[in-house]
């Protein structure tokens, strides 16, 4: 995808993409129980799950294991994660417009977008909380916007009750010249 026009409009241009660390990655055959381990000492919410070149061929996110070994039952001790991965996930390249993958991830609703280099290897993973200090900006600037409309749309109500405010501080006035 070709970035846009916008500042750091790159996956590679957000400063969260420079400090994520390395994605956890596991083989096609590491069980759910080994992966599980790894997730929970790294305090990660998903496994990437490579080939043996480790070019990305899956994902595991904690909802997939949530539902598709806990909830139907699985043995987390011989279920492999090529049995629950999303395969052929969607993969983005540091060079992308972030617009893009916001659209894509909202629209697909996925949550974990592996980053890979030219061989599809993982880079990096972002999450949709990853955007939002991206598109943080524009929701506040489009929140002023509206409160700024309300306001003038409402101006005899603010005349109003900045007179009475006015009254009631006169009224005190006087009532304590008296």
């Amino acid at each position: 995808m070709a970035s846009t026009d916008r500042t750091g409009g790159r996956l590679m241009d957000r400063p969260e993409y420079a400090a994520k660390p390395k994605p956890l990655t596991r083989g096609p055959d590491t069980t759910v129980t080994e992966a599980v381990a790894a997730m929970s000492d790294k305090n990660y919410g998903c496994v990437i799950v490579t080939d043996a070149e480790e070019r990305v061929i899956g994902v595991v996110t904690e909802r997939d294991i949530m539902n598709k070994v806990v909830g139907r039952g699985l043995d987390a001790k011989t279920t492999t994660l090529s049995e629950i991965m999303t395969a052929e996930p969607r993969l983005a390249k540091e060079t992308d417009d972030m617009l893009h993958w916001l659209r894509m991830m909202s629209n697909e609703r996925f949550r974990r977008l592996p980053v890979v280099d030219d061989e599809g290897r993982a880079k990096a993973v972002f999450t949709q909380g990853d955007f939002v200090s991206y598109t943080w900006p524009d929701l506040m600037g489009q929140m002023g916007s509206i409160l700024k409309a309300q306001a003038v749309g409402n101006f005899h109500y603010l005349l109003i009750g900045g007179a009475i405010v006015v009254y009631v501080l006169a009224m005190i006035v006087v009532m304590m010249a008296l």
